[in-house]
């Protein structure tokens, strides 16, 4: 027999592994210099992505099975205080039970630098809710948070959690190396350590793909306790797609995002 205390206790627990899991498309900081003293921050002549890309992706968890569906996509352009913006946004739905959760997340990017203007994220959960925007001031050289909060930026060429995702695809790809990440637009959130590793393998629902693997050691102290570890498994044909993503978090366990379709052009995006 199930207790109405058990049936409580039961939805508070699923309520916190979907909002945990809904935290795995938002939690890496980003930019980077090479140990070797090599620097990334002069983009490709093509960006591997383009305005109108969709990526949809299934959602499992280790402790609930496949939970829900995420999506990453390019929108845009916006024009912003005369400068041509695109927008990425990443959105994903879960649900257990009776139990639901969602979060969005949007970055306003200079595509030609590909540098954030603003970040804005929203979670919803029986836990609780959310939400965390940040303006970016380029001129003045700092971040304003809604809160209030104000502090100088960490780069020049800022970036947040999701617009990372993406300069991560600008990343060369063709031999194993070891990085150091410094532009994150908050300073606590630097350095990051990313590491590109051995070619593997991928099986999709979308295909199967032959993808470098990619370690990030993720300094994000409200998704992890210490250090977190993102695994994303990146193709390496011109697309450069992120087709697997793994990472394991408090509670939840170990969560994957397997890419299930795409839409548009990928590579050869030419920058603005």
């Amino acid at each position: 027999m199930v207790t109405a205390r058990h049936s409580t206790h039961a939805s508070r627990t699923h309520a916190r592994c979907l909002l945990l899991t809904l935290a795995l498309l938002a939690s890496s900081p980003g930019g980077m210099d090479a140990q070797s003293g090599a620097t990334t921050d002069s983009l490709p002549g093509r960006l591997p992505f383009g305005l109108g890309e969709v990526l949809d992706y299934q959602v499992h968890v280790s402790l609930g099975g496949n939970i829900g569906r995420g999506q990453m996509r390019v929108e845009g352009p916006v024009m912003e205080q005369g400068v041509p913006l695109w927008r990425l946004v990443s959105e994903m739905q879960a649900r257990r039970a009776f139990v639901r959760a969602s979060d969005r997340s949007s970055s306003w990017v200079d595509a030609e630098r590909l540098a954030t203007r603003r970040f804005e994220k929203v979670e919803r959960s029986p836990l609780g809710s959310g939400t965390e925007r940040v303006e970016i001031d380029a001129v003045a050289g700092v971040w304003r948070g809604a809160d209030g909060r104000e502090s100088p930026l960490a780069s020049p060429q800022p970036l947040d959690e999701l617009s990372f995702l993406y300069f991560l695809r600008t990343l060369p790809l063709d031999a194993e190396g070891t990085f150091n990440l410094t532009r994150h637009y908050d300073e606590a959130r630097n350095p990051t350590l990313v590491s590109v590793g051995a070619e593997e393998t991928v099986q999709t629902p979308s295909g199967t793909f032959t993808t470098r693997m990619v370690v990030m050691h993720v300094r994000d102290p409200k998704h992890y306790k210490g250090i977190g570890l993102i695994k994303v498994n990146v193709d390496l044909s011109p697309c450069r797609l992120p087709v697997r993503i793994v990472s394991r978090m408090p509670i939840v366990g170990t969560t994957t995002l397997t890419l299930i379709s795409r839409v548009g052009t990928c590579a050869g995006s030419a920058n603005p």
